[in-house]
């Protein structure tokens, strides 16, 4: 499916990630440490601009590619994952949907990692129900003020571009009909107001956004053209969950992974303790998901790609791989026992890390929603 040069680069990654990753990742992550050295590695091998064409950028690759990229990131440690997967939603939305203007201002740089992005959509009284936005933004002559806040905002303090989800035409019905986009970037009036402590995803920041009469220019819209920011997101969300499935299957394979290992070094009652039943049942029950994962998210990739309409295929494969995940890291505590609840090994850290992709980019049960109300819209599963 990959071409040779995509082949190419993913073994780059998945040798940057043996090499340089994981014999750190375990102090980094205690230490809840900003990765900034490896991040700047990762600029270097070019992973920032793996979503952005000529004339901005010089590497793109297709979404199957971008996908076991990420899922080799976060083989190493899903936190690298987490540190370009808003930068890549917002690098497609300035593709599909960015002015010219847009575009030229933002991708050279993005292509580089030079500057940075994400996306700012969940508020603490809404979670998963982008239309329930508090966050307005009024016209004001060539300006658009803004006030509200936001929540759960990954690398905000270190990305100098936000793409903010927000209304600009409160009394607008349906409400999605009022819903913008604005590309703001940090100054006066916005604050990040602080880290939200968390389970996992140690070492990159997670916070809340604060607008108080927040300033942005009229041509921060993103398109130009009010009222076309949730179908905007929307379209974005597809490349998001496919990059949160990407990351739940790298860690997935990074907790079998070292449960295979364990299972052929650990003894017990004088043989290999995958050699026991129980365990062996684990194994297989492991790769199997885990392979299953890959194709739905391979399966999705394709369609992106394709230009075929994926939300469903998404949601699908971002519901299937998280909960992998979590029942994978889960097993694999188990089939190193006592030493699986241990900080000494990483399998601890799988099992703090899975739970995020289950509630991240839009919780499993809204997936199941979106995959539900498809498969009628769609009349059935496509058999082809």
């Amino acid at each position: 499916m990959l071409s040779s040069d995509e082949q190419a680069i993913l073994d780059v990654v998945a040798e940057f990630v043996d090499r340089e990753v994981r014999p750190v990742v375990r102090e980094l992550e205690h230490a809840n440490t900003y990765p900034e050295r490896l991040i700047e590695q990762m600029k270097q091998l070019g992973i920032y601009g793996l979503a952005i064409p000529e004339p901005w950028g010089d590497a793109p690759v297709s979404m199957p590619c971008y996908a076991l990229v990420t899922a080799e990131l976060a083989r190493g440690w899903m936190s690298l994952a987490g540190a370009m997967g808003g930068h890549t939603v917002v690098a497609k939305l300035l593709l599909a949907f960015g002015t010219k203007e847009q575009q030229d201002r933002y991708l050279p740089r993005m292509a580089t990692g030079e500057l940075r992005a994400t996306m700012a959509l969940t508020e603490p009284g809404g979670g998963s129900d982008l239309q329930n936005l508090a966050t307005q933004a009024h016209r004001d002559g060539d300006t658009y003020v803004v006030n509200g806040s936001k929540t759960w905002i990954s690398n905000a303090r270190r990305s100098g571009l936000i793409a903010l989800l927000c209304k600009t035409d409160p009394a607008a019905r349906p409400r999605h009909k009022g819903i913008s986009v604005l590309l703001v970037e940090h100054g006066p009036g916005l604050t990040v107001s602080r880290d939200l402590p968390k389970l996992g995803y140690k070492g990159v920041d997670a916070c809340e956004l604060v607008f108080d009469d927040y300033r942005a220019p009229a041509g921060a819209l993103l398109g130009g053209v009010e009222g076309q920011g949730f179908a905007q997101m929307m379209k974005g969300l597809e490349t998001g969950r496919i990059q949160v499935a990407a990351r739940a299957l790298g860690v997935a394979q990074a907790a079998f992974d070292d449960a295979l290992r364990y299972a052929q070094e650990r003894e017990s009652f004088g043989r290999p303790i995958w050699q026991h039943q129980s365990i062996g049942n684990y194994l297989a029950d492991m790769a199997t998901k885990i392979t299953a994962a890959r194709q739905l998210i391979l399966h999705a990739a394709g369609r992106f790609d394709r230009g075929q309409r994926c939300d469903m295929e998404a949601g699908m494969a971002k519901l299937f791989a998280s909960e992998t995940a979590m029942q994978v890291a889960l097993d694999a505590v188990r089939i190193h026992g006592g030493y699986g609840y241990s900080t000494e090994f990483d399998v601890e850290r799988y099992f703090r890390d899975a739970p995020l992709m289950i509630v991240g980019e839009g919780t499993n049960e809204i997936q199941r929603n979106v995959i539900a109300a498809q498969l009628v819209k769609r009349g059935g599963l496509d058999r082809t």
